[in-house]
């Protein structure tokens, strides 16, 4: 990474865009019929765009494929990409599997429970319902391996808007305790996995560890 600009420089760069909402996010589909069967007639997203190509237009790299969307009702997108292989997008070695996976909202904790009776009739093991406090999530992995998570917002806007004031502040204390973690790391020194200054979720802590 570049060295940080100066003031003077920032003032000269031209605002950010406005970004609205998420487009879409892509993935590698096994094969495009098993994935759309499980979007659009499990969970109720409909197919509603397709690109097909011989040559990456990004990159110009020659890799025929189709690339297909399912619409959220927000009008943002989730899609794949079918290059005709047969094979899932491999899990990536130094990442647990519960780490990488997109969450989709949904109004209520009823369509959670509702939407988990749905995926486990069709043979889908269904995490949850787990609280996370300020919403609840179901978990679950589409055939390509992806994880997904349904989640139903509890806490309401102003609570919202009360934590997003304390964020910068304890992200900048994770960065300092984890500045600390490398020099002791690179003086050699035993160290444990590098752990938060405070914990959110003590109801999951095993007693011997409280």
């Amino acid at each position: 990474m570049n060295a940080p600009l100066s003031a003077a420089a920032l003032k000269q760069l031209p605002e950010p865009a406005t970004i609205q909402q998420l487009h879409h996010y892509a993935y590698k589909a096994r094969d495009a019929e098993e994935t759309r069967h499980f979007y659009e007639d499990i969970l109720g997203l409909p197919l509603y765009h397709i690109i097909q190509s011989d040559y990456v237009p990004s990159t110009g790299e020659y890799c025929p494929y189709t690339h297909f969307f399912f619409r959220l009702q927000d009008g943002s997108f989730i899609a794949f990409f079918d290059i005709g292989d047969d094979e899932k997008a491999l899990p990536s070695p130094n990442t647990p599997l519960w780490v990488n996976h997109i969450a989709f909202r949904v109004d209520t904790v009823q369509e959670l429970q509702n939407t988990k009776a749905r995926l486990e009739a069709h043979g889908v093991e269904v995490l949850g319902v787990t609280d996370h406090h300020i919403f609840k999530s179901i978990y679950f992995f589409d055939p390509n391996g992806i994880r997904l998570e349904l989640s139903a917002q509890l806490a309401s806007d102003a609570l919202m808007a009360r934590e997003s004031r304390t964020a910068h502040a304890r992200l900048a204390e994770w960065t300092a305790r984890k500045q600390q973690w490398r020099k002791e790391r690179a003086a050699g020194l035993e160290q444990e996995p590098l752990k938060p200054q405070s914990n959110d979720r003590p109801e999951f802590v095993p007693d011997a560890e409280a």
